[in-house]
């Protein structure tokens, strides 16, 4: 079993997708990593050497930053826009959507379970 950035990469898969189960690797990224180190992207990871992942490994240490670097530098940036106070910042200690979306009625991942507010009718007009 490979294990990259401290993450088991997935014994069966091909090589160029189970990069991908890195955080900070997507498919771009995946693609340069193994041209940089030569090595063919259809192989399955069990099929791999130690050499070859060493290779894959020093590539990543050297050009990208990827799972704890990259998730406390994502944390500190979202930290300094609620410091700075920005609107941004503002969304994100409300646990609102940060990039203009409505929120009259979507965004129920964000805000979480909806909240029944009680004794909420219509008036009916009088005559």
């Amino acid at each position: 079993m490979a294990r990259i950035a401290g993450v088991d990469l997935p014994k069966s898969k091909k090589i160029f997708y189970g990069l991908q189960y890195i955080f900070g690797i997507g498919t771009f990224t995946a693609g340069e990593i193994l041209e940089k180190a030569n090595i063919d992207p259809n192989r399955r990871v069990n099929t791999l050497t130690e050499d070859e992942v060493a290779a894959i490994r020093s590539v990543i240490q050297a050009d990208y930053k990827v799972e704890g670097a990259l998730r406390s530098e994502v944390q500190m940036n979202i930290k300094r826009l609620m410091d700075i106070g920005c609107y941004r910042g503002l969304r994100h200690r409300r646990s609102l959507p940060a990039r203009g979306q409505r929120t009259r009625t979507n965004s129920r991942t964000r805000k979480g379970k909806r909240k029944t507010v009680a004794g909420k009718k219509k008036a009916i007009a009088k005559k």
